[in-house]
């Protein structure tokens, strides 16, 4: 009879299921891009004094944001309690990766997204000295101050919506993204 109850009891207690780490990184992949896409915006409404469109895709995330701040938390986060290892290492890492995608952007679309020409000690106007050491700054307030504290409002949230709804709720953005990302192609590669 004991035995019946408990797997009676065991039977109707609900299983929390939670999203795994890769899921995770697709909402903070999202979150922060969009935060950049605002950051970008932002910078160039005090730079222009007027709103203009930034970034690559049609939407308002600017996705290197993202993928910038998963490398930052995948790779760089265990340097949280060294700031001088954080700095260095994320001001070479993301000169590297800024780089990269301009050439990327430049080879595939014959486009700059940026350009540092003028600016002092730059390599070809796709990055600079002052940028580089921008990225190592922003690297030490993202991990010891800005990712903690969106890592916990973002576990509150997730802890009281369901599972299924989180689920379709990333499938929606991956979805809206992808298509978003065909169509900025299209239009760029035209």
């Amino acid at each position: 009879m004991l035995e019946k109850m408990t797997t009676l009891f065991q039977f109707n207690q609900v299983k929390k299921v939670k999203l795994n780490r890769i899921q995770i990184f697709i909402l903070y992949f999202f979150l922060f891009a969009f935060l950049g896409w605002v950051m970008e915006t932002l910078y160039a409404i005090y730079n222009l004094g007027y709103f203009t469109k930034r970034g690559f895709l049609y939407g308002p995330i600017c996705p290197i944001y993202g993928f910038g701040a998963l490398m930052l938390i995948a790779f760089l986060g265990k340097y949280r309690k060294n700031n001088l290892k954080l700095f260095t290492y994320a001001a070479i890492l993301f000169s590297a990766f800024e780089y990269v995608v301009s050439y990327g952007l430049d080879a595939l679309f014959a486009m700059h997204w940026w350009d540092y020409t003028n600016d002092f000690f730059n390599l070809n106007g796709r990055i600079s000295i002052f940028y580089s050491f921008a990225w190592g700054i922003i690297a030490i307030i993202f991990i010891n101050h800005v990712y903690p504290f969106f890592k916990k409002k973002i576990n509150l949230i997730l802890s009281k919506i369901p599972y299924t709804i989180q689920l379709s709720f990333i499938y929606l953005l991956s979805s809206i993204w992808l298509v978003d990302t065909i169509l900025s192609f299209i239009r760029y590669l035209n």
